[in-house]
């Protein structure tokens, strides 16, 4: 899985990943206001399965849409292409920028550092 998601894309996507299913109609009650047209979560939704993102179901006289992706996946291969994409491939690069830039402290730093390893194992 190499498909990037527009912004659009992925709040739609986030909606579905909480959900785990939806109509358009429920996905448009999930989006903050302003609320987008019915047609356009629609068509939104209907790009997210070319992409194969997104599959549906029929229910009563309408469908209903699920993730085909699980969100722990595409959030993986975000990030994994964040990383080669600035920094490298080198997640001490990354880890390094931000802890300049953003002025992690110590403590924050070690709490990420036990968490990784506690992934690792």
């Amino acid at each position: 899985m190499s498909k990037q998601l527009t912004k659009a894309e992925e709040q739609i996507m986030q909606v579905l990943w909480d959900l785990q299913e939806a109509s358009v109609k429920e996905v448009i009650e999930e989006i903050d206001s302003p609320k987008p047209a019915y047609n356009t979560v629609s068509t939104i939704i209907r790009i997210l399965e070319t992409k194969d993102f997104v599959g549906h179901k029929s229910k009563g006289r309408g469908y209903v849409y699920f993730p085909l992706i699980a969100k722990n996946d595409y959030s993986n291969q975000s990030v994994q292409k964040l990383v080669n994409g600035y920094f490298g491939g080198s997640f001490k690069s990354m880890v390094s920028f931000f802890v300049k830039e953003n002025k992690m402290d110590i403590s924050e730093l070690e709490n990420i550092l036990k968490e990784v390893n506690k992934n690792k194992k």
